[in-house]
């Protein structure tokens, strides 16, 4: 539908360049407006460009107002201070006076205040509207006159056909065209609502022929995935039954060869064996060689005894027999009897010895 504006257009009524009378006396009852800027507050006087301090009921009472009021008073008592301390210049003689002079380079107006000017411009207010006068236009040319006859010039019921038939005729052809236009739009519209619905029928089919698009895409996507989904399972499945069978078949002989080393290397042993050769085989190889001690310090005792007797009999020998015994050289005794008192001594030493070891053999069959 096109755009259409519905309320009536209206125009604004123009201001009055003057006061009406009726209305004098509310006006002057009513709020007073300020015509003329000399008596308006908010029009700025003086020097545009100094600051203007805003009273104290419109400044902003903001916590940066309150600090710049500080700084500033601040200021002001430091320069005072300031000027306190300063020394002064002592006073001029009596016929002089102190002047300022400037010592930089480019000289400037000092002065202590600066320059205003007030200017004043009075506008009257409004005055009352004076009485329009008459008007009367100006008076131009001169006067010519014409006697004219009645029916000299036009006939009127004549003259007048030609222009009521061009009237009615293009009042009844605008009537035509507008009764055309309207027709023409109602057949515009009755199209436009015809195509409306063919078009929404053939978005609905259209939309319902890819949702099937759709579902059938989804459908074989589903299913080729399914398919890889089930050859990649066979081809994982034949991997793992190859890889067992080839396990089987590599670890069939690995298995009897591993329990050999294994046997070999002393992992698998007989208990009792490893007890005999751990426990009992110590303790004998101790005993014995405990055994073996024992006679080898009873043949070095028997030894040392051998050699003590054998010493003091080659002693006593050597020595000059006395004189009481060689009257009677017959019982000296021989060299052949004192060998088998020596031996006789030898086998009384060897003896307990025999003994001993024969004491011996019960531990050693132990």
């Amino acid at each position: 539908v096109p755009y259409s504006f519905c309320s009536q257009p209206r125009f604004l009524l123009p201001r009055p360049k003057y006061r009406e009378q009726s209305n004098a006396d509310e006006t002057e009852k009513g709020p007073r407006r300020y015509g003329n800027i000399m008596i308006d507050p908010r029009v700025v006087r003086g020097n545009a460009l100094s600051l203007r301090l805003l009273p104290e009921s419109t400044q902003p009472s903001t916590p940066e107002v309150k600090k710049q009021k500080k700084a500033q008073k601040k200021l002001l008592s430091r320069k005072f201070t300031q000027e306190q301390i300063r020394p002064g210049t002592p006073e001029p003689v009596e016929g002089r006076v102190h002047v300022h002079v400037q010592t930089e380079l480019y000289l400037e107006e000092i002065s202590d205040r600066i320059i205003e000017v007030d200017g004043e411009c009075q506008t009257d207010e409004f005055l009352d509207r004076p009485p329009t006068p008459l008007f009367i236009p100006a008076k131009t040319g001169k006067d010519v006159a014409t006697q004219i006859e009645e029916g000299e010039l036009f006939d009127f019921d004549i003259e007048v056909k030609p222009i009521l038939e061009v009237l009615i005729g293009k009042t009844v052809e605008q009537a035509l065209l507008e009764v055309m236009e309207e027709e023409e739009l109602a057949q515009l519209w009755s199209h436009q609502r015809a195509f409306a619905e063919l078009r929404n029928a053939e978005f609905a089919e259209l939309q319902r022929l890819e949702e099937q698009d759709r579902r059938i895409r989804e459908e074989k996507e589903r299913r080729r995935l399914e398919h890889l989904e089930k050859l990649r399972k066979q081809k994982e499945t034949a991997e793992k039954v190859a890889a067992r069978a080839f396990a089987q078949r590599y670890l069939a002989d690995l298995i009897p060869s591993v329990f050999n080393n294994l046997y070999d290397s002393g992992f698998f042993y007989d208990p009792i064996e490893r007890d005999i050769e751990t426990e009992f085989l110590p303790w004998l190889m101790s005993e014995v060689e405990e055994t073996l001690q024992k006679k080898v310090l009873g043949r070095m005792m028997l030894d040392s005894l051998i050699r003590m007797v054998v010493e003091k009999r080659l002693d006593e020998f050597s020595h000059p027999p006395p004189s009481d015994q060689t009257e009677a050289p017959a019982e000296e005794p021989r060299a052949t009897d004192a060998a088998p008192r020596v031996s006789g001594e030898a086998d009384a030493a060897d003896q307990p010895v025999a003994e001993k070891e024969e004491t011996d053999q019960p531990v050693a069959e132990e």
